[in-house]
């Protein structure tokens, strides 16, 4: 049973490679590396998750050093997870190292029913279609500060310059932490996902735990509007939040603000601007249509690898024997590419039959900023088209992509 105000490390068994191969695991059904880290993945990301539904069984089991598990590729395989939490726990579903002597759970992550959505309700109001349309104002202006920045350079580093720059500053508002601390913070998020190595990784994350302890000790002594401190002086139960469900609820939501958004922006603009026949488009349509733009958009670029699954009990998925004590990896991006449901998964069409789409994921754990990414491509869409219709790749420079649990290309240089 979790304890998320009393949290100690889950006791859960690892399969790590050198234990050799489960007797329930077939041999035909081994990958020995994790594909979405390959020089070949990295090379042409997209292309190559199309591609594996040719090139791979839609249910594989991959080896690691330290945690093998499965690897799910089918879109209805990888819902029938995400929808079923009694089955399919979110134990250790957060990957980044933590100090087994001072432990948190990553809130509501890492926690499933019936408490998971106690800890959603203290901030849905915020995240909610409705809190989300509040902020739309505030958003679009924002964007046109960033854009006024540079469109009379006729050029920007995208990633920098509004990429990173925009969902990362309006994260901020939304928690109540400081804007002059922004490219720290990112630089923090970017080294735990992209670092490389748990050290990378743990070292910048014992950064973000002393600087956040900080804050909602400070967000306790002075309240303000902010998620930190809505976070830091909500009631659980009737009883007040314990500081490691608090740190927990604060440290997971700024993991998830950092990179996922910027990520997204930053593979649709490299794909506008080497695709000005659609940008043309979009330009065209009518405003009705922006919602199922930003829809097939969010499908064809989805940038989290995975969602991962603790398996509580024997089970059978695409007619593989999956055993209780085992791992499953929604490969999400993949199943968003599964030709049974999308025939035709690199073509960007939008007016493709709206079927669920798994860039957010779906179920309890479903992502509490989705409506918010959502709100931020619309409004940075509808404003740069507006404002900067025709824009290209700098000539001469490549879109190279970085490795790491969040897929997105490393610099997007534009002119126009």
């Amino acid at each position: 049973m979790q304890d998320p105000a009393n949290p100690v490390p889950p006791n859960l068994p690892n399969q790590p490679a050198s234990a050799g191969l489960p007797s329930h695991v077939p041999p035909e059904l081994v990958v020995t590396q994790w594909p979405l880290n390959t020089q070949e993945f990295l090379a042409a990301p997209y292309q190559f998750m199309a591609d594996m539904h040719n090139n791979y069984p839609p249910v594989y089991y991959g080896l690691d050093p330290v945690r093998s598990s499965w690897g799910l590729l089918k879109h209805a395989d990888c819902l029938h997870v995400l929808r079923n939490a009694d089955t399919f726990r979110n134990l250790e579903a957060v990957p980044f190292p933590r100090d087994k002597e001072n432990y948190f759970f990553f809130i509501p992550q890492e926690i499933d029913p019936p408490h998971h959505r106690k800890y959603r309700n203290i901030v849905d109001p915020l995240f909610s279609p409705a809190g989300i349309k509040k902020l739309e104002g505030k958003i679009r202006g924002r964007v046109n500060e960033l854009i006024d920045q540079f469109i009379d350079d006729g050029e920007c580093e995208f990633t920098l310059a509004f990429g990173r720059t925009l969902p990362v500053s309006i994260f901020l508002d939304i928690m109540g932490l400081p804007q002059d601390m922004l490219f720290t913070f990112a630089s923090w998020g970017d080294e735990m996902i992209h670092g490389g190595s748990p050290e990378v990784s743990g070292a910048a994350l014992a950064k973000a735990v002393e600087y956040l302890t900080g804050a909602i000790e400070e967000k306790k002594r002075n309240p303000d509007d902010g998620v930190i401190s809505l976070i830091a002086h909500a009631e659980i139960d009737g009883r007040k939040i314990s500081d490691k469900e608090a740190f927990g609820f604060v440290c997971f939501l700024f993991l998830g603000g950092l990179d996922t958004v910027y990520a997204t922006l930053n593979n649709i603009w490299a794909w506008l601007a080497q695709n000005p026949d659609r940008v043309q488009e979009i330009i065209d349509r009518p405003d009705t249509d922006i919602d199922k733009i930003i829809e097939e958009l969010l499908r064809r670029f989805s940038v989290v690898q995975a969602s991962t699954r603790f398996v509580m009990k024997d089970i059978e998925i695409g007619g593989v024997q999956i055993k209780a004590g085992d791992r499953v990896n929604t490969l999400l991006p993949v199943a968003n590419f599964d030709p049974d449901v999308f025939p035709d998964p690199l073509t960007v069409d939008f007016d493709r039959p709206r079927k669920t789409t798994l860039a957010f994921t779906v179920g309890v754990h479903s992502c509490m900023g989705g409506h918010l990414a959502r709100m931020e491509v619309k409004t940075a869409l509808q404003e740069w088209l507006r404002r900067i219709p025709k824009f290209s790749i700098k000539p001469g420079e490549k879109i190279e992509y970085k490795a790491g649990g969040v897929i997105g290309p490393d610099k997007v240089p534009l002119v126009w």
